[in-house]
């Protein structure tokens, strides 16, 4: 059966005192909505429908730089979750199969939450309603199972009875009905609450005085984690870090200090790999098996071979593509270059638009000097070359395979293979005049010190 995805991502999020739509705030670098994307991905949904509302145009550029193919729709007015739902009507209107409605603001509904409420659906259920129990449910709405356990109704807190109020089992938002059904249902529903609101709990009545039969399917609590303030958005944080540092180590991680590594939503991790103490991961990282990540490095938007050891300290930077048993060592920088196989830049360097061969030594303190003030400029060094400590490379510039710069150079053309490239002023040595200069200087000194 086909399914078709509706997030919510209209509110402003005034508790988040910021001029970012509250869907924005990052968890892990990637927005929230980012996330609630990814759980529609997580099920291929067929079709993604995100409706948009307080920085409308923001949201949708967010929601379609991630996924192209994402349907875009505006709610003018804050008027109701059903009300929001609603306008998705004609986006889908030629859709045939289920809708699942999610929430911009809640980022870690799992893959298999989804699948049991898809799986609850095929199995009878008119619509289905993601519950969970509460350790705290003053706040939520509460689910009303039946006496065989079918969800009979959902009241909102502000609007329910003492006994109602007594239900630990809650809503969360989540609901999932074939397309037809939901959006017929939504025509039904009508704003005679506190609120003055449409809301789309309200569905599940709807469709029991139908003779819908209703089901809940239940979840634990932290996946339905909203994000309303700078508070929760930390909470969430550090769940999505416990998460994802648990699946790390359970796909064969090792991690000494595993609660001081911050990973990104998309971080890719292989086995036997080692990640040392204090290090972040940015978006868009890959670090293949047996790989060892030393401490206290910054990796994004970067490829780490297997058995490369990156660090400490070292900082891969975008489009930097690390090969098999190369060294990226303390304080060097990489930046969209390719350090080949067995390559080996220890420490003190930055290597930026380049290209490092294979087995190649960068010696400490060498440079690519990649920018002309405009334009950027590559640096190619051969396979087995020894580039000396201390040497600026004025790209663009070769240096070939075998071929060796002397320390302390300035190169400014290429060196051919298996050539020494020598590009420094002549040493010139001027006898005892250093400590000529040192003893004037001296008594220079204590003449001043005894006028004063």
């Amino acid at each position: 059966m086909p399914v078709a995805v509706v997030i919510l991502a209209a509110g402003q999020g005034s508790r988040m005192k910021s001029d970012l739509p509250k869907v924005l705030h990052k968890v892990a670098h990637a927005p929230l909505l980012v996330h609630a994307m990814r759980a529609a991905q997580s099920i291929e949904a067929d079709r993604i429908v995100v409706v948009t509302g307080h920085g409308g145009a923001a949201v949708a550029k967010a929601a379609t730089d991630y996924d192209e193919s994402a349907v875009i729709v505006t709610q003018d007015e804050q008027l109701g979750t059903a009300h929001a739902v609603d306008q998705a009507r004609d986006a889908l209107a030629d859709f045939g199969g289920d809708v699942i409605v999610l929430y911009g603001d809640t980022p870690f509904i799992r893959e298999e939450t989804l699948q049991d409420m898809l799986s609850a659906r095929q199995s009878g259920a008119g619509v289905v309603v993601l519950g969970f129990d509460a350790a705290e449910p003053a706040k939520y709405g509460r689910l009303v199972l039946d006496e065989k356990g079918g969800l009979e109704r959902i009241v909102e807190a502000k609007d329910a009875s003492p006994e109602e109020l007594a239900i630990t089992l809650c809503n969360s938002g989540v609901i999932c009905a074939d397309r037809a059904i939901m959006f017929d249902l939504i025509k039904a529903v009508d704003n005679n609450n506190k609120s003055e609101e449409y809301y789309l709990t309200d569905l599940v009545g709807l469709a029991r005085n139908k003779d819908l039969p209703c089901a809940a399917i239940t979840c634990h609590e932290a996946e339905t984690l909203g994000v309303n303030s700078r508070v929760d958005l930390a909470a969430a944080e550090a769940t999505f870090q416990t998460r994802a540092r648990l699946e790390a180590m359970e796909n064969g991680t090792t991690m000494p200090a595993p609660e001081t590594v911050h990973f990104a939503y998309d971080t890719y991790v292989g086995r036997d790999v080692v990640i040392e103490q204090n290090v972040v991961f940015g978006p868009d990282v890959t670090v293949e098996s047996g790989a060892h990540i030393r401490a206290f490095s910054h990796l994004e938007g970067c490829h780490v071979s297997e058995a490369a050891v990156i660090g400490p300290y070292a900082r891969l930077r975008p489009g930097a593509e690390i090969g098999g048993g190369a060294k990226v060592g303390n304080f060097v920088e990489v930046k969209a270059a390719l350090v080949a196989s067995g390559a080996k830049i220890n420490h003190l360097s930055y290597v930026g638009d380049a290209e490092i061969g294979e087995d190649a030594n960068i010696g400490a303190g060498t440079i690519t000097c990649n920018y002309d003030g405009v334009f950027k400029h590559k640096t190619v060094i051969g396979a087995r070359a020894f580039i000396g400590s201390n040497t600026a490379l004025v790209a663009p510039v070769a240096i070939g395979d075998d071929a060796m710069t002397a320390s302390g150079s300035v190169v400014t053309q290429d060196a051919g293979e298996g050539d020494l490239a020598i590009a420094r002023a002549k040493q010139v040595n001027k006898t005892g005049l250093a400590l000529r200069l040192m003893n004037k200087l001296r008594a220079a000194k204590a003449a001043q010190s005894k006028d004063n």
